[in-house]
């Protein structure tokens, strides 16, 4: 793993940084591979960031767009990722339909759901099951409980070892999330953090030992390389 830290001066400078590498990462990926696949996070944070992609030309047929999580809600439904996503950028380029991947939403059991999602995965990866694909970028916040996609501090979702997908829950509401593992496969994990109020959880984090079950993003120890990309507010105490 290769772990990189930067701490950009307020919100402005951190998501010109993020973009800067993602579009890095665009290039790479299509001259070596012929497509790009990354998986989003939602929250407030990263919505300027898929703004700015919005405004930039792009090979979209070559862009394959996933989640990192989803809260258990309808695709229409405010608290949803992929309609902030949507809004923020995908209803703004002309990305084919197929290159959009949404956590399906609609079952009644959101282990269907998350199972579903599996089978698209491996069918788009060509990977058998036990197989862990890799994608090109995964995006991730942090909350101020140092959780990430929906992986939460003492929850079950961070048990599990032998699959892609999984049920996460918060505060008894479900939703469908990546595995530690799967997130670890990929080639780029880029953790974008903003704000004082994560400074407690970073130092966590950043420290020599802590619990991962209560700091679930320690266990984000990628093969590729990991990115942390903070603001001042967040990361001063890292400097």
């Amino acid at each position: 793993m290769s772990k990189k830290v930067e701490v950009l001066p307020d919100q402005g400078a951190l998501i010109a940084r993020a973009l800067e590498l993602i579009l890095s990462k665009i290039e790479t990926a299509i001259q070596e591979r012929g497509q790009f696949t990354i998986a989003l996070s939602g929250g407030s944070t990263p919505k300027p960031l898929y703004e700015a992609i919005s405004t930039q030309k792009l090979p979209w047929d070559k862009i394959h767009v996933f989640w990192g999580d989803e809260r258990y809600v309808p695709p229409d439904h405010p608290d949803s990722n992929q309609l902030m996503t949507r809004r923020a950028w995908l209803d703004r380029v002309d990305i084919p339909t197929g290159n959009i991947h949404a956590i399906p939403t609609n079952e009644t059991d959101p282990a269907v759901s998350a199972a579903q999602y599996e089978r698209h995965l491996q069918e788009f990866f060509h990977s058998s099951p036990g197989e862990l694909p890799s994608l090109d970028v995964i995006l991730l916040g942090m909350g101020d409980d140092a959780h990430t996609a929906s992986l939460f501090p003492h929850t079950e979702a961070l048990k599990v070892t032998d699959k892609l997908i999984t049920v996460g829950n918060k505060d008894g509401n479900p939703r469908i999330t990546f595995t530690y593992p799967f997130i670890n496969s990929a080639r780029c994990v880029i953790f974008i953090v903003a704000g004082a109020n994560k400074k407690p959880a970073l130092a966590q984090i950043f420290a020599p030992v802590a619990d991962e079950f209560t700091y679930p993003s320690r266990l984000i120890q990628p093969q590729g390389e990991l990115w942390w990309l903070l603001d001042s507010a967040a990361g001063s105490d890292l400097k």
